[in-house]
Formats: structure tokens, C-alpha cells, sequence
């Protein structure tokens, strides 16, 4: 079980699936909560619906709540803590990683997918990785989903794995560097995010802490 501490990206969609705060539950509550959204929104609910979005976001919805619960069990058993707001990812000790962050990055530029990709990306399919040049970070793309509206609109949704030896801000240079004046609107892990360095890097950091220092819990 991950014994990483909760990070207040996490603190803020529990708030929002649970309804409460962790520390406004105590563990019982928890545990009938959770089986209330286990419930409402287990996958097999929505086969009814002959619609794949409304599957896969149904899918993506109950994995969430899932990852949170083991987080919040973890919690309640003393096997993790709370960050600490004067820690953060401010701290020099923090570490960062993370599987698969969901970026969106949403433009009428037709050729953004070469500003990020090069020419590598005509042959780019779903579940194919990009590797971010002069690191170990990757990128996946989903280049099935498209935006519509009033003329030329697409949504380029793609996913960032990156290890605690890879450094965000080169990732963040990297990105801004291909998208400024180009995109729209940028959204990392469902938050909408000023395409900016320093607003893109903190928005990263705060979805991909892992720990501070040791990480030990007392």
C-alpha cells in the first residue's frame, strides 16, 4: 500500500467524492462512504448505456475513487500522513513522479502536434511512447480524441510518466516552449492551468509529490 503522504491535490478530491475532509471522517465513515460510491458508480451500472464515453468515464471515475480509498485506508491505519502546507512542494527534499498524468492541452493550431512531436507523430498511436528529449519522461497520446466547436478545435490529450531522477522543470521547458502562443487552454490532472512556467511546474509538482525527506511516518 503507497505510504506516500496525501498531497492536497488528493485532500481536494476526496473532499469532493467523500464529501468531507479526512479529518471530518473517522474510519467507519470512510468505510460506509466508500462502499456508497462503490455502489453508485461501479462500472457495470453503465453498461446499460449504449455509449462508450459514458463507459469510459464511469471506468475512469470508480478507479479514482478507488485509488483515494486506498490512500484514505492507508491513512486511517497510521501508514501515511497529511503534507503539512509549510512543507509542500517547495521543500528541497521533496520528490516527485508520476504514472500516466493526464494533460490536455486544447488549440486551433493544426500543428501543434508537430510543435510537440516532430514528424514522429503521424505514425504515433494510442499506448505508443514519446520520449522527452534529454530525459527518461515519456509521453503517451491519445490521438483519437478530438474537440469540436465553430470551426478548427482539437483537444490533444496525452499522458506524462515521469521518476523522481527526472527534473520537472525540464519537462515544464520542454512543454511551454511547444505550446505557448499556440494553445488555448492547458489542463493537468482535470485543473485548468495558465500556460505559464511557473504555474505549469506547480501544478505539476503538486499532483506528482511523493514525499518528504525520508518519507518515514512517526
Amino acid at each position: 500500500m503507497d505510504q506516500s503522504p496525501i498531497s492536497n491535490t488528493e485532500k481536494e478530491e476526496i473532499r469532493k467524492y467523500f464529501g468531507k475532509s479526512l479529518e471530518e471522517m473517522d474510519s467507519e465513515e470512510f468505510k460506509q462512504l466508500h462502499k456508497e460510491l462503490r455502489t453508485k458508480y461501479h462500472p457495470d451500472n453503465f453498461e446499460k448505456f449504449d455509449d462508450e464515453t459514458v463507459k469510459e468515464m464511469a471506468t475512469e471515475r470508480f478507479q479514482q475513487i478507488e485509488h483515494l480509498a486506498e490512500r484514505m485506508a492507508a491513512f486511517y491505519n497510521g501508514k501515511t500522513r497529511i503534507i503539512k502546507a509549510e512543507e509542500g512542494f517547495f521543500s528541497p527534499d521533496a520528490l516527485f513522479a508520476f504514472d500516466k498524468m493526464k494533460i490536455e492541452v486544447i488549440t486551433s493550431d493544426k500543428d501543434l502536434k508537430y510543435h510537440l512531436f516532430g514528424t514522429a507523430y503521424r505514425w504515433l498511436l494510442y499506448g505508443d511512447k514519446f520520449k522527452i528529449p534529454g530525459s527518461q519522461a515519456s509521453i503517451i497520446i491519445d490521438e483519437d480524441h478530438r474537440g469540436s466547436s465553430i470551426g478548427y478545435r482539437e483537444t490533444i490529450r496525452m499522458y506524462l510518466t515521469f521518476g523522481i531522477n527526472d527534473a520537472t522543470e525540464d519537462i515544464v521547458a520542454w512543454l511551454y516552449d511547444r505550446i505557448q502562443g499556440r494553445a488555448s487552454s492547458l489542463i493537468i490532472h482535470g485543473e485548468i492551468v495558465k500556460i505559464e512556467p511557473m504555474a505549469m511546474l506547480n501544478a505539476i509538482k503538486r499532483t506528482a509529490i511523493l514525499e518528504i525527506g525520508s518519507g518515514e511516518v512517526d
